[in-house]
């Protein structure tokens, strides 16, 4: 994930809140339509703050965009790019200590587990809690902004009722936008789905707290006049309060059920009550505000219509790519340290770029549960069906077969019963049914950098793998920037090679491949010092685990143009490769570039 700017919404919304106070302050006094007016300001104030830090971010893209389209353009026939290897104080500066940078020294992406079944999920980003905490405090704010607490309950805790209950449904549009796996803005933003998926918790848990507080305000606001029993016993002898209550109450359940405590022990358990409880929370919405007409239901039709689309872009995603022409058909092979590798037959090509990831369904296995794969390779093959010869583009396409493959390690849940099967099987190698949904992503392409170096540790070699490829066919064509390529590689055990084994051949065996590329593999477990031999040196093992910094470091003495550094692994491995390239911002040209995916 790179992070970027992402704006203070506060500061946004900071030039109107003294005329919205001032209209708010009278609003109770002159009747529900004056109120109505500033619930409605309050609820596009706080659209029009993401909106202005979409805007931002749209600008944001298209500048670094336009940089690294020229830096490519002007180093393709530039072995040295010395221009573009020099760090500017100012951007160096921004980099390490805002856009790089975690809350505090060095851990982001590291979990905080207390145990090896509980894990209480990880810390964001500095930029990520900027905008984080602005957000909050800004729903906060217009919550009981020109509020006249002191006038008698009826008449505040009225404008409090609806006001807290407008912002919970306008904010539900942004929920559902960035939970959305085809959510527009992943690409038009420049934002990883892992940022996204970040804002969409913490986004459900202001919605929650708003729907609660809405509740309760109701509560109290009849409790004042009439005692706490006839509050909660008129809320069960009106279907517009109990499907209201039923809202809320999905609501709240969704807050305790997708902390990360829950989240992680019961993942499979809780991504189908996650969904079951959000239907239930918009039905409940639905006939909450429809049947009585009242206007915040303008926002309740675009989140309906956000659910829809995604869904139905992802089963027509499904389709396209897996059913006819022998789509579908996965090959899964157990490989050694638990994990397997699935190599499915699409119906159709995929057209294929490095870092992209897909969702995988194995109804033999798991029915309703996908998980999001990098994708680690990905092939055509003539597959020619018949004598008859092909006579236009879509002849041609029709006679490719795209296989594309995957690694998993193999945990709980569906891949650690996807491994048993596999291994359970004669030569560890089973035939089954596989639906992929995708490709996403594939927004990081590093073919503008002099200087790559990729680091991995574990499974998180698929994602390298594909850009190693890419950059080495690239440069043999003359069409990067890319001089050095520095694939850095961290495993248990020299057994886990075969995961890659007859990928890694064939990109060893590619032209010009000694120019451009090495390899060195750190074995963290080695359980005798002859397991640890050098095949060349382009190709190099070493014991224990690699420090960071010094590798860096060296690599940057002889650095050619700006650097690229990519990393995928454990959190600790990515913690520890951002900490050294925001220590080596004054050093040089470089990026950072974090794929990961949170849970």
């Amino acid at each position: 994930m790179s992070a970027q700017p992402q704006g203070n919404a506060p500061a946004v919304a900071h030039g109107a809140a003294g005329v919205i106070a001032a209209r708010a302050k009278g609003a109770a006094a002159e009747g529900p339509d004056e109120a109505a007016i500033i619930n409605d300001m309050l609820s596009g104030y706080l659209l029009l703050v993401l909106g202005c830090i979409s805007a931002t971010l749209v600008i944001w893209r298209l500048s670094t965009g336009l940089s690294r389209y020229i830096r490519h353009v002007s180093c393709l026939t530039n072995d040295t790019q010395t221009y573009f290897a020099r760090a500017g104080s100012k951007w160096s500066w921004f980099k390490k200590n805002v856009q790089y940078s975690p809350i505090f020294s060095k851990r982001h992406n590291r979990e905080f587990q207390l145990s090896s079944a509980i894990n209480v999920g990880t810390l964001p980003t500095r930029l990520q809690l900027v905008f984080l905490l602005g957000y909050f405090s800004t729903n906060v704010a217009f919550c009981v902004m020109g509020i006249d607490f002191s006038k008698p309950v009826a008449a505040s805790a009225t404008v409090f009722i609806n006001r807290t209950g407008t912002l919970a449904v306008a904010n539900m549009i942004p929920l559902f936008l960035m939970a959305g796996r085809n959510n527009p803005l992943l690409y038009l933003l420049g934002i990883s789905f892992d940022t996204f998926n970040l804002l969409h918790r913490w986004l459900g848990r202001i919605v929650a707290l708003e729907a609660l507080a809405h509740t309760l305000g109701y509560l109290y606001r009849t409790a004042a006049t009439k005692g706490w029993s006839v509050a909660f016993e008129g809320i069960f002898k009106s279907s517009f309060l109990i499907y209201g209550f039923v809202a809320t109450a999905s609501f709240v359940v969704i807050a305790i059920q997708a902390s990360s405590v829950f989240r992680h022990a019961f993942y499979e358990i809780f991504k189908i009550l996650h969904i079951c409880l959000a239907i239930a929370s918009v039905v409940g919405l639905y006939y909450h505000l429809g049947p009585k007409g009242f206007p915040q239901i303008k926002y309740l039709y675009p989140v309906m219509v956000l659910w829809a689309f995604d869904r139905t872009a992802r089963f027509l995603r499904v389709a396209y790519y897996n059913f006819g022409s022998g789509g579908g058909k996965a090959l899964v092979e157990a490989l050694p340290g638990g994990s397997t590798r699935v190599t499915v037959t699409m119906a159709r090509p995929w057209f294929f770029k490095p870092s992209q990831h897909a969702y995988l369904y194995f109804p033999s296995v798991s029915l309703w549960q996908s998980h999001p794969f990098s994708v680690a390779w990905s092939e055509e093959a003539d597959s020619p069906s018949g004598e008859k010869l092909p006579m236009d583009r879509r002849d041609i396409l029709a006679m490719k077969k795209t296989t594309v493959s995957f690694i998993l390690r193999g945990r709980t849940g569906m891949t650690g019963n996807l491994y048993e099967k596999a291994a359970s099987c004669i030569d560890g190698k089973l035939v089954t049914r596989c639906l992929v949904e995708g490709p996403y992503g594939g927004m990081h392409q590093m073919h503008s950098y002099g200087t790559v170096m990729l680091f991995a540790g574990g499974v998180g070699i698929t994602q390298a793998v594909p850009h190693v490829r890419d950059l080495v066919i690239a440069y043999s064509n003359g069409m990067a920037a890319t001089r050095k390529v520095i694939l850095v590689w961290t495993i248990q055990s020299p057994e886990h090679l075969e995961w890659i084994r007859p990928w890694m051949t064939e990109v060893l065996g590619m032209e010009k491949r000694r120019e451009v590329l090495r390899i060195m593999l750190f074995v963290s477990r080695p359980r005798s010092t002859k397991e640890i031999h050098s095949p060349s040196s382009t190709v190099q093992m070493f014991p224990g685990r690699p420090n960071i910094d010094t590798l860096l470091a060296r690599e940057m003495e002889d650095q050619v143009g700006h650097m690229g550094v990519s990393v995928c692994g454990p959190g600790a491995l990515s913690d520890e490769v951002r900490r050294a390239v925001r220590n080596k911002q004054y050093n040089g040209a470089i990026d950072f570039v974090e794929e990961a995916f949170s849970w």
